[in-house]
């Protein structure tokens, strides 16, 4: 595993990446060396900033010549877009990808047709085979997991859910898969796997009675999740199961719940980063799913770095099209059933760190 850095230079490489421009890491002395592209959705969200300091490290130990990019904010297609045309004109061996969405499908097309090799991290794209391969976090387990549990904490009383999502304007598979997971795990019929919101509003779940109060967009943002609980709020103030699509979106979720002196409220979130961990330490999630940026970004410069210099390909994972990098329950109240570790060792193994 690689251990986080949070130099001042990874902090300077995350802020010109933010300010639209590029970092490239690696020794590039040799006129053949593998040189690489990260394209992360964005450089704000700590996931990313992670990714892209795991990718940085990876780099360094594998001699390979990074180049970093991503878009302006979650859901930028059209500058993921530019940052493909530019590795292409680059000459770049290969691209790590996080999808904003299915408009950078064509590009992808574009630079495999021109010899690179593609790698998705973290959001495999519809259809998959848009990349050579994903190494990404079963993110319909992640979803299903913090569902289940859910499900435990409640006992049977009714539950009043609001489902805190990342988009309404696009598909995008981290989106669903996360959100009919958690339903699911819940034992609520998710029908069109492949869309959020289609659901019988009205039911039972494993437990009791349901009723889904909203399917609101955050961008998987501290501030979208603050607006998004309000409006559900102001359709039904007596909410006591917030969904949210990552950790942002929770915190975002937990002030406007604080806002309106709503208390008793289960938040369950997707992510299981360092801060996500230390939120579920202190109660403001009960529950998260974390995930493994960091072994991502190394599976793809090692797995672009083997296949240039005339390695084998890899492989994805038993029964599913994507290379599964984990996903582990983390939460302080244990539920019978539902397999999970607590906020102390979740911090010890926060997005993958050594």
């Amino acid at each position: 595993m690689i251990e986080r850095n949070r130099t001042a230079a990874g902090l300077l490489a995350a802020a010109m990446v933010a300010g639209g421009l590029t970092a490239a890491c690696g020794d590039d002395s040799g006129s053949d060396q593998v040189s690489v592209a990260l394209i992360t959705k964005n450089s704000t969200n700590p996931f990313f900033v992670t990714m892209q300091d795991g990718a940085k490290q990876a780099a360094t130990a594998e001699g390979v010549k990074l180049t970093i990019a991503a878009g302006k904010a979650d859901g930028d297609e059209a500058g993921q877009v530019q940052a493909i045309e530019d590795a292409i004109a680059r000459g770049d061996k290969g691209i790590l990808i996080t999808p904003n969405g299915p408009g950078v499908n064509p590009a992808i097309k574009k630079a495999r047709d021109a010899g690179l090799y593609v790698i998705a991290l973290d959001t495999p794209p519809d259809p998959a085979n848009t990349v050579d391969i994903t190494f990404a976090t079963d993110n319909f387990k992640a979803g299903e997991l913090i569902g289940k549990w859910t499900a435990t904490q409640l006992a049977g009383k009714p539950a009043t859910i609001a489902m805190l999502d990342l988009f309404t304007d696009k598909i995008v598979s981290v989106d669903y898969n996360r959100d009919q997971g958690f339903l699911t795990g819940m034992g609520i019929d998710a029908k069109d796997k492949k869309r959020n919101g289609d659901e019988a509003k009205t039911g039972s779940y494993s437990g009791g009675t349901y009723s889904i109060v909203c399917n609101e967009p955050t961008n998987g943002a501290e501030d979208g999740g603050r607006t998004a609980m309000e409006r559900c709020l102001t359709k039904n103030p007596a909410v006591n199961v917030v969904y949210t699509i990552n950790e942002p979106a929770a915190v975002g979720a937990q002030k406007a719940l604080k806002a309106a002196g709503t208390k008793d409220v289960l938040v369950v979130s997707i992510d299981g980063g360092c801060d996500g961990v230390k939120q579920v330490k202190d109660g403001l999630i009960n529950a998260t799913s974390q995930q493994y940026p960091l072994k991502m970004a190394e599976l793809g410069i090692k797995a672009v770095k083997q296949i240039a210099t005339g390695g084998e390909k890899p492989k994805t994972s038993g029964g599913l099209d994507f290379f599964d990098t984990g996903v582990t329950l983390v939460t302080d109240k244990p539920a019978a059933g539902v397999e999970s570790i607590d906020s102390t060792e979740g911090a010890n193994r926060c997005w993958g760190k050594s």
